[in-house]
């Protein structure tokens, strides 16, 4: 959990060091916009922007169930970022795992990727796809129920 937060609380602590060091110059207009800079990066690096996340065997239970792709992402990765802000609000009818939360959920992307933890990793049908298109994900989910 703690390897999860490390990353956005790291931005959130540099980016108010270097405000307060920019505000103790002089240039408050800037601290504000450096902060704000690494407010939102520190949020595009947490879980926060994702649906909440399922374990990975709950995810292809209800995957086969009602044929909807499942997504295995990490906190902190860019392409996943991309995914998700691409998706919109449609991110949130696929089932997230979160691979550093769920050991099970790292097995599958390894196994899909030759040994590898590249994400995401997006399973369609039982077959995973790494870093796809986000248009293309987006048309698997059209054909989904």
């Amino acid at each position: 959990m703690t390897r999860v937060w490390l990353p956005p609380l790291l931005l959130v602590l540099c980016g108010a060091a270097l405000a307060a060091e920019l505000a103790r110059d002089g240039g408050p207009a800037q601290a504000t916009v450096v902060l704000l800079v690494f407010l939102l990066l520190a949020a595009a690096n947490s879980p926060l922007i994702f649906p909440k996340s399922v374990k990975a065997r709950e995810a292809q239970r209800r995957s086969a169930a009602d044929g909807r792709p499942v997504v295995y992402w990490r906190p902190g990765c860019a392409y996943c970022v991309r995914l998700r802000l691409r998706l919109g609000r449609r991110a949130r009818r696929l089932h997230w795992v979160d691979i550093r939360r769920d050991p099970a959920g790292a097995v599958v992307v390894r196994a899909a990727n030759g040994g590898d933890e590249t994400v995401p990793t997006v399973v369609v049908a039982g077959r995973a796809h790494t870093n796809p298109d986000p248009d293309w994900v987006r048309r698997q989910l059209a054909g989904a129920p």
